[in-house]
């Protein structure tokens, strides 16, 4: 499942060119860049909804709306009928695909969204590929960076596999659903149409058609309540 076509319907963006010669999908990340030097034609075709900065280096599509305090830095390429909402940061070499949503206060970096991903409130999206409607709720977060030296290691076969990335995110595959306040350790892969649930610390693979969901018992106790209610 580490190939792009396993993981991501290719046709469902219209930068399907940033794969090519990929054996893993996440080589993709470090040719986002390049991808954009090449390919970046600066224009605005977005309507605002109050004020939005937005740099050079942007190529917004049609019907696509700005909130009011968004920040395109740019390099970036936004796709149509696009939502970036209040407060949204999306930082340099950035590629967002048609009817995406980048919500109220999340920060998008070195990042890719195929058609329909979604990452609508308080989201860090840091060097990472989400699917064709892929969605993570309130509060997730890709973390892209290890504490330790050294490039992000996969597990290939069993065996640990360096994707010669200092920073790697997640791959999302599509159709994979992440809870609210979800954290992915650097270099996870989820893979198509899988579910973690909210609050989950995952680290590693998850196949595809799959849920990882924390287990912890909740204890309930009475409350013994010392003077009135409200005194």
């Amino acid at each position: 499942m580490f190939e792009p076509n396993e993981l991501f319907d290719l046709s469902q963006t219209r930068h399907a060119a940033v794969f090519e010669g990929c054996k893993y999908a996440w080589e993709a990340l470090a040719r986002i860049a390049p991808y954009l030097a090449a390919h970046l034609e600066p224009q605005l075709c977005h309507r605002f909804e109050g004020a939005a900065v937005v740099g050079e280096l942007v190529s917004v599509g049609e019907g696509t709306v700005l909130e009011d305090g968004v920040m395109i830095k740019g390099p970036a390429i936004i796709g149509r009928n696009c939502q970036i909402r209040h407060n949204a940061y999306i930082r340099e070499h950035v590629i967002i695909g048609d009817n995406c949503v980048v919500g109220n206060s999340c920060e998008v970096k070195n990042s890719m969204f195929f058609n329909n991903a979604q990452a609508p409130h308080f989201n860090y999206v840091g060097d990472s590929i989400l699917g064709h409607k892929a969605h993570i709720g309130a509060g997730v977060k890709l973390s892209n960076f290890k504490v330790f030296p050294g490039n992000i290691m996969v597990e290939i076969d069993g065996q640990p596999a360096d994707t010669g990335l200092r920073k790697f995110g997640a791959l999302l595959g599509d159709g994979c659903e992440i809870g609210c306040n979800a954290v992915l350790s650097p270099g996870s892969i989820i893979g198509r149409a899988s579910i973690v649930y909210a609050n989950v610390a995952w680290r590693g693979i998850l196949p595809g058609g799959m849920i990882a969901k924390n287990k912890a018992a909740v204890e309930v106790a009475v409350r013994r309540i010392r003077g009135a209610i409200g005194a």
